[in-house]
């Protein structure tokens, strides 16, 4: 498949038509952001340790019911991270983050920017699954927060895209609604990490009349990524 064709079918996947003109464009297409390259030596070590950490945590209630913890994936040096609020039960049972339909999903809202899934990190804002899927409790969020803080300290990403309400809210202290935190910049732990807001897939899902204003989102963080200072 080519690239605009794959584009189509990402641009499809969230609800957004499109205007396909007779001809080609004389424009090169949408530049696709490189995969990030591999950590620097040493970082693995790191990376191991806070992954036995997070695998043996028994700060919360919720490792009694948990078939195990769902740590993160994606590139340890990524300019973009992801972040939800928790594992559902598939998460749960396969240990990764965002699969199944609502997986497929934020792989077609990435590439629709231009991101490869796999060039970003994705992680929970708790690393195991609540009872019933039901929202986090502000003291399993006190406990587990201290682990993503570090994961966002070790991958150090220019901007955060934080998946849903409950995800926005964790991550920014507030109670203000998602639709009152989108649109803006809000600011994340001792880097002051640039975060933008927007749903999140499953809700998407159920709700997909609100897929074109996912897009603007994705639109608005791809804006706010490319006016940020590089790294060096």
């Amino acid at each position: 498949m080519s690239d605009p064709a794959r584009r189509a079918a990402y641009l499809g996947a969230l609800g957004i038509d499109q205007w396909v003109p007779r001809r080609p464009p004389s424009v090169a297409p949408t530049t696709v952001l490189p995969v990030a390259a591999a950590a620097p030596a040493g970082i693995d070590d790191g990376w191991a340790a806070l992954a036995s950490r997070v695998r043996d945590c028994r700060r919360c209630a919720l490792h009694e019911g948990r078939t195990q913890t769902v740590f993160g994936s994606g590139s340890h040096t990524a300019e973009w991270m992801v972040i939800g609020e928790a594992p559902g039960e598939e998460e749960d049972r396969q240990g990764e983050p965002f699969v199944g339909a609502s997986g497929q999903l934020l792989t077609a809202m990435l590439a629709a920017i231009g991101l490869q899934r796999d060039s970003v990190f994705i992680a929970n804002v708790l690393k195991c699954r609540p009872p019933g899927n039901r929202d986090p409790k502000p003291a399993e969020v006190a406990e587990c927060l201290p682990h993503l803080e570090q994961q966002v300290a070790m991958v150090q990403p220019r901007l955060i895209l934080a998946f849903g309400r409950v995800a926005a809210q964790n991550l920014l202290g507030t109670e203000e609604t998602l639709g009152s935190l989108r649109g803006v910049v809000h600011r994340f732990g001792p880097l002051n990490t640039p975060v933008v807001v927007t749903y999140h897939p499953a809700y998407l899902l159920r709700s997909p009349g609100e897929k074109r204003k996912a897009w603007e989102d994705l639109k608005f963080a791809r804006q706010v990524f490319a006016d940020l200072p590089s790294r060096d």
